[in-house]
């Protein structure tokens, strides 16, 4: 964690799960914190719970809705206006959907898009002139196992995932020779309120992803403490847990028309 100290780090759906955890685990080491998310009570809860277990940490709060670009583009002015040098960014926030395309909400399609791909495309874009000119530093997409796959139930979530490795990936390739590291965390799930969200009225309960493998589920500590060290180690992708690491290395080999026919039998069952 030595890498991080003295770092300034914009953390993007702070107010729950890995984001708050992202701000828990960097405070002891971080110079500031500016915690990002729509919901500004819970943002200023963690907020007071950082100063006051770190009295020297700068801790600052910024509610917008990042699926808006205005508000994207307002986030960076005042970052300028308050003179606010980031060197460490933590694309998190996202958004999730699980069910049938065909019943799908397309306000909950298009925002998912808004946010997952456009959002952290966007707020990348703006921060990385600022990220060269201050020399190391770092980039952190969270991603997720399902955008190795095209998974039934989760079509366009999946697609919005495969999207941030592969842009992750290939900017790392770009950044590394001027000393911006990028990396994209692909936790399998994690028991925060995302699936709680992301799961649809009448769908299965969501607390059966966890149920099917339980020994490839890994904690919100320990997905956020791999990313990190991923990060430290220049590390352009991250799997964190080493049985899901391990069962995604092997899934990746299998030949597609095979990989299909698992697919296709897992979404019949549900």
């Amino acid at each position: 964690m030595k890498y991080f100290e003295g770092c300034t780090a914009l953390i993007t759906g702070a107010s729950s799960g890995l984001g708050a955890e992202f701000a828990r685990q960097l405070a002891p080491y971080a110079r500031g914190l500016i915690l990002v998310a729509r919901r500004n009570e819970r943002l200023e809860e963690l907020a007071s719970e950082l100063r006051g277990i770190h009295p020297g940490l700068t801790v600052r709060t910024y509610c917008a809705d990042l699926a808006r670009e205005d508000l994207r583009t307002q986030l960076v002015a005042w970052l300028q206006k308050e003179d606010i040098a980031v060197d460490f960014l933590i694309n998190n926030a996202g958004i999730g959907d699980h069910g049938k395309f065909q019943d799908g909400d397309w306000n909950r399609v298009r925002a998912m898009l808004d946010v997952n791909i456009a959002a952290l495309t966007h707020l990348t874009h703006l921060l990385v002139p600022g990220l060269l000119r201050g020399g190391r530093a770092a980039i952190l997409n969270v991603s997720s196992v399902a955008g190795f796959f095209p998974l039934p139930h989760m079509a366009v979530y999946s697609a919005t995932k495969a999207y941030v490795t592969s842009f992750s990936e290939a900017l790392a390739l770009e950044l590394r020779p001027r000393g911006i590291t990028v990396t994209a965390l692909c936790p399998g799930p994690v028991p925060t309120e995302f699936f709680d969200i992301a799961t649809r009225e009448g769908e299965r309960d969501a607390v059966a992803h966890f149920k099917t493998f339980p020994a490839m589920v890994v904690t919100p500590q320990e997905a956020v403490a791999a990313g990190l060290r991923a990060v430290a180690a220049r590390r352009a992708r991250v799997v964190p847990g080493p049985l899901l690491a391990a069962a995604v290395g092997v899934a990746l080999v299998i030949p597609f028309f095979v990989l299909r026919r698992i697919l296709a039998w897992k979404a019949d069952s549900i």
